[in-house]
């Protein structure tokens, strides 16, 4: 089972791809997101996005400046601010 994940910023659609789950810097602290959450929704902090294709793959950090995160049906929404790299 695969989550849906896409990283938008004002200007563009960054990644829209399935993975196995990421790790989101929220302001209230880190939280990950695999296929079946809960609907949720967080304002984020700047850091890392992780993101691990599968299972035991190690993470795929991606900087990120303010923004929203959604979790909903169709998967995980990064609105960010910003992308740095």
């Amino acid at each position: 089972m695969a989550l849906h994940f896409e990283l938008v910023t004002p200007a563009k659609l960054v990644r829209s791809e399935d993975v196995h789950m990421v790790v989101v810097p929220g302001t209230e602290g880190e939280f990950g997101v695999l296929q079946g959450h809960a609907p949720f929704m967080s304002t984020i902090a700047d850091g890392a996005l992780k993101v691990y294709r599968t299972e035991n793959a190690a993470p795929e950090e991606i900087r990120i400046i303010g923004g929203f995160a959604e979790v909903g049906d169709a998967g995980l929404t990064v609105l960010a601010e910003r992308v740095e790299g």
